[in-house]
């Protein structure tokens, strides 16, 4: 297995892609910290694995509810996962949205600032909780979360567009940082992701070229592997 009890913290892991990747580094074996604010079903993330490993004291399964958005509960997630775990090998900031269709003329402030507070705000203090962990030990990946959308402006997409631009760069800089101490910083760019959110809003898309959560999982599940350890400061598009 890829990631034998590597301890993965995965945030956003409620959502349709976060279900996915739990699963996958489950399935892959890792120890994982699942930190979502909505409903999480533990039976849901991994029943291949039965209820042996994802009971109420499973030791590979911690469920811990954060808001990425709020700087002490970020660090209270890194805290929480050392305490139980002992040490950070991975940290996957899947926490994001997408809100876009009004030109800037008439964008308010607060809709643009709420798009940087999802995307942005979440994957630097996931990423800055996760690097004082792994920093004093010298090894470790993160991994953030952008979109194809980052590398072309499209009318309507102001806030969405520029704050996906700002995370690839943000991992850029993470990455030049931490390379000279043995931790890796890598972003993807997933193209339309294919999720039960995404359906319902957009029910009349055509979903040939959408992207499936398992696929993006896979890609994840590589760069938290030693099989990607030459890998640091990319951005990898998937699929789209």
């Amino acid at each position: 297995m890829p990631l034998q009890e590597r301890v993965v913290v995965i945030t956003g892991a409620a959502g349709g892609l976060g279900q996915a990747v739990t699963r996958a580094c489950l399935l892959a074996g890792a120890r994982v910290v699942a930190a979502h604010r909505g409903r999480l079903d533990r039976d849901a993330l991994s029943p291949e694995l039965g209820s042996a490993e994802l009971g109420a004291e499973a030791p590979r399964l911690q469920l811990v509810e954060a808001d990425l958005t709020d700087e002490a509960a970020a660090e209270a997630l890194a805290e929480a996962a050392l305490q139980r775990q002992g040490r950070l090998d991975g940290w996957l900031n899947l926490v994001g949205g997408y809100a876009g269709g009004t030109p800037v003329a008439e964008l308010t402030l607060a809709d643009f600032e709420a798009m940087f507070a999802l995307n942005v705000r979440t994957a630097f203090l996931g990423s800055r909780a996760a690097l004082r962990a792994m920093l004093p030990r010298g090894r470790g990946s993160v991994v953030n979360v952008s979109s194809l959308g980052a590398l072309r402006g499209m009318a309507g997409h102001a806030g969405y567009a520029a704050s996906k631009a700002a995370v690839i760069r943000l991992t850029e800089t993470l990455a030049a940082e931490a390379a000279p101490r043995g931790v890796r910083v890598n972003v993807i760019l997933p193209g339309l992701i294919d999720t039960p959110a995404n359906r319902a809003a957009m029910p009349d898309a055509d979903r040939s070229t959408w992207v499936a959560p398992e696929t993006i999982a896979a890609v994840l599940v590589f760069l938290l592997s030693d099989a990607a350890r030459g890998i640091n400061g990319a951005s990898l598009p998937v699929g789209g």
